[in-house]
């Protein structure tokens, strides 16, 4: 399929990597080998996959939707479909959580990144709820943390934690409010959740598209309470040095491959 090369021959890159519209990017490692999964809204096959082994050079090598499960998607629907997907890696098979913001979270797995994906298995069906991604707990216990849509139900800075079936990986648990920026991070979305240590993060790009930072929680407790911290201050120089495993250039929608070691 595609590839994409940025490596200009003297031991050197140039940015973008990725130099077309690869909105909402998620990316993990597994093993040796790099992973990343974007939002595509309407068009369809949808939800590219696309692999790497140095973060450099990519090629897209599937789509994790053919198609999408409701009738009105046979006509133009701007601004709806697939948003902000997760990739995550669980006991042998990849599974890609994808929102459609006015109808609900779906998923779909695969043992080969490559495919073939299983058709869409609704997750929670709701209006507003976007920016999924669960977490696998030691236990056995299963975890999704998500956003809202302020154009769908007027929410735009509260990430949520629900609790899922391990078996159906569907909700059966609408769990707490883990985080309110209501005052201090007025935008609060794309959460990606990992464990380490003991302690349970949530990254979130806050503050929005344009100018927005990372935030960091951390917490003992799954529930929480959670400890926040501005990874980078509002209005500070992202796009010049930006920490390593980005993909993109600015703080408001991007994802990181985590530095913690093995798959997540």
């Amino acid at each position: 399929m595609d590839r994409y090369v940025t490596d200009i021959k003297n031991g050197c890159y140039q940015n973008p990597v990725l130099p077309m519209d690869f909105s909402d990017p998620d990316a993990i490692r597994v093993g040796e080998d790099y992973y990343l999964i974007s939002s595509s809204f309407t068009y369809l096959p949808g939800v590219p996959v696309l692999h790497s082994k140095d973060l450099v050079h990519w090629e897209r090598i599937g789509n994790c939707v053919e198609r999408l499960p409701f009738d009105r998607y046979a006509q133009p629907a701007h601004g709806c479909g697939t948003w902000a997907p997760a990739l995550r890696y669980h006991a042998g098979r990849f599974y890609a959580f994808i929102p459609l913001p006015d109808e609900g979270i779906f998923y779909t797995e695969a043992t080969d990144p490559a495919g073939p994906w299983s058709a869409l298995h609704c997750v929670k069906s709701a209006s507003g709820w976007i920016d999924p991604c669960p977490l696998w707990d030691d236990d056995g216990s299963v975890y999704m943390a998500h956003a809202f849509a302020k154009s769908r139900c007027g929410i735009k800075h509260k990430i949520q934690l629900s609790r899922l079936d391990p078996e159906t990986l569907e909700v059966v648990e609408n769990g707490p409010i883990v985080f309110d920026g209501t005052l201090s991070q007025p935008t609060a979305e794309g959460p990606k959740m990992y464990k380490r240590n003991g302690w349970y993060y949530i990254f979130i790009p806050a503050g929005g598209v344009e100018y927005g930072w990372q935030t960091v929680l951390r917490a003992r407790n799954v529930y929480g309470p959670y400890e926040e911290k501005n990874r980078h201050a509002p209005g500070g120089q992202l796009h010049q040095r930006p920490p390593p495993g980005r993909v993109g250039h600015s703080a408001g929608r991007q994802r990181l491959v985590p530095a913690f070691p093995g798959p997540v």
